[in-house]
């Protein structure tokens, strides 16, 4: 454990946000038991709502000139892509997932776990780590299959 990672040995349902490569912010959900270091890397998101406001921020954190508009498919279809959608970055880390306010708290995130009622797929689908070259034969990268959402390797 050091400082950087102490959430990540911390109580279930909280985030985890650090900075990768000197350039992006990645966001994970700590699952384990208090004590044990356990997490889920976010790697991308559904947008249902708020899409205009996640390509303002996406467009503000690349920096991007582009005209054209980002495809909502695309706005939170990687791990650093979807903390610039929501605006994630290491003031959020160690957040409180699980609570959610209405109205919103001032301060709060813009992204909370909820259980909407959809169930998980009968078959995932499974590949290696993106970006990882250790052990790349192991399959711990889950999926929804087919989704527009998911970003890089194998969709299917």
């Amino acid at each position: 454990m050091t400082n950087r990672t102490r959430t990540m040995f911390g109580p279930p349902g909280h985030l985890y946000v650090y900075f990768t490569y000197g350039m992006h912010h990645c966001a994970n959900v700590v699952c384990g038991e208090d004590g044990v270091c356990s997490a889920v890397l976010l790697r991308a998101a559904a947008p249902l709502a708020g899409a205009g406001a996640m390509r303002r921020a996406r467009n503000a954190a690349s920096r991007r000139t582009s005209t054209r508009p980002f495809r909502d498919a695309d706005l939170c279809s990687g791990p650093a892509r979807l903390c610039q959608a929501f605006g994630l970055d290491r003031r959020h880390d160690g957040a409180d997932l699980t609570t959610v306010s209405t109205p919103p708290a001032k301060g709060s995130l813009p992204i909370f776990i909820v259980d909407d009622g959809t169930l998980p797929p009968t078959k995932p689908g499974r590949s290696g780590r993106i970006g990882v070259t250790r052990a790349p034969n192991r399959l711990w990268r889950f999926h929804v299959a087919g989704d527009a959402n998911v970003s890089g390797g194998p969709r299917a």
